[in-house]
């Protein structure tokens, strides 16, 4: 077990930027992860298990619908307390994270949005507390980028829906207690229905030798002939919106834990930059090491103000979805590419369990693919500032 000697920069002070409430909630999550996911994490990654021991965890320090009111069992916290959380938890590894922001923005977000009170009132409390662990299922086989293509269907047999179909790249899908499930009514119209474990037809295959994401559980969600009882349907929106919606909940967690990644592949590259001594000095004196080490702190400091100011923006009401995309685009490239340039200051340890950052790399090749594509984000930026879509 490693320690974790994590320090986080700050270059611009943006602290100052925060509430009391804000770095409260953040230095929880810091500390909970420098002592329940750092010392087990390296042995998950390898393993490809998830640690299921740290749900509990997740759940106490309000990884679990920061967001969502008290009532319900949520925080009742704002966005950028939600961001922060995501930030430390990914901070310690991405895969954690997926877990958290899928429980969150993916399976909480749509049942409090768009579900009735029943239904808030017998999930939402047991999914804050960790009793129930849910997923979503939206991206299939044939249909990723394309989600509107979706041949998952459900028709009404009079005292309950039966739902056909399969989706794949399910993160929580093999553990999952609940899965909100995205289908096509009789009329091609999209609605959320909740799905829970146990109902006959209803499989969920884990997918195997994955190099990303190692200590996060995907899988599948198969459905033969599933009976889903007309209460579980969620009917306070439809369309293709209503998933969407979640998406944007979750790129803007994504936009705040890529940023916990980066920084801890910069923490771990400067601190082994100034203990490496080559040719008589640390290599921390060397200009080309100095080059990528200044590199990495500038993008992250770009990247901690816009996730700022979006989390302002969401309290506000006002942040659109291309701004979200825009965010959750350039701060995972920002990530990826500091982990590439870490593990080069590094050299051959780079690329052991003993660091952190092949396993960040690693994890962040999903980030940059899931919850939107890359190139998917560009357009949708190309699309906002030229009002013309480019994906058909």
């Amino acid at each position: 077990m490693r320690t974790d000697n994590f320090q986080a920069p700050d270059y611009y002070n943006i602290d100052e930027l925060l509430t009391d409430e804000h770095k409260i909630v953040r230095d929880a999550a810091r500390e909970w992860v420098k002592r329940e996911v750092s010392p087990i994490i390296e042995d998950a990654a390898q393993k490809a298990e998830f640690p299921k021991s740290i749900i509990g965890g997740l759940a106490e320090i309000g990884a679990f619908g920061p967001y969502i009111p008290e009532k319900y069992g949520g925080a009742g916290l704002d966005q950028i307390s939600y961001g922060l959380i995501m930030q430390e938890i990914e901070r310690g590894d991405s895969g954690v994270r997926s877990t958290a922001s899928v429980q969150s923005s993916l399976v909480m977000y749509p049942i409090y949005k768009y579900g009735t009170e029943e239904q808030r009132k017998k999930y939402l409390p047991k999914l804050a507390s960790g009793e129930f662990m849910g997923c979503f299922g939206l991206t299939e086989p044939d249909h990723g980028s394309n989600p509107s293509g979706m041949t998952t269907n459900f028709k009404d047999k009079g005292d309950h829906y039966l739902l056909n179909g399969a989706k794949m790249w399910i993160s929580n899908a093999p553990f999952a207690d609940v899965a909100i499930v995205w289908a096509k009514d009789e009329n091609g119209r999209i609605h959320g229905l909740i799905v829970e474990r146990g109902m006959e037809g209803f499989s969920t295959p884990e997918t195997h030798n994955k190099w990303s994401l190692r200590a996060s559980a995907t899988g599948e969600l198969i459905f033969d002939n599933v009976k889903v009882p007309k209460e579980n349907l969620m009917p306070n929106k439809s369309g293709l919106g209503a998933p969407l919606g979640c998406l944007d909940s979750a790129r803007y967690g994504i936009a705040w834990g890529a940023i916990g990644a980066a920084m801890d592949c910069y923490d771990t590259a400067l601190r082994y930059a100034k203990e490496r001594v080559q040719f008589d000095k640390p290599i921390a004196g060397t200009q080309l090491q100095q080059k990528k080490l200044a590199e990495m702190i500038t993008e992250i400091t770009k990247a901690q103000l816009m996730a700022w100011r979006l989390g302002v923006l969401r309290n506000e009401g006002k942040a659109t979805s291309a701004q979200i995309s825009m965010a959750k685009r350039n701060n995972v490239e920002m990530a990826i590419n500091i982990a590439r340039e870490a593990r080069q200051v590094l050299g051959g340890m780079g690329i052991t369990g003993e660091y952190s950052i092949m396993r960040h790399m690693m994890n962040l090749e999903s980030v940059i693919t899931y919850e939107g594509t890359h190139d998917i984000h560009l357009l949708i930026t190309g699309m906002d500032i030229t009002g013309i879509p480019a994906f058909q």
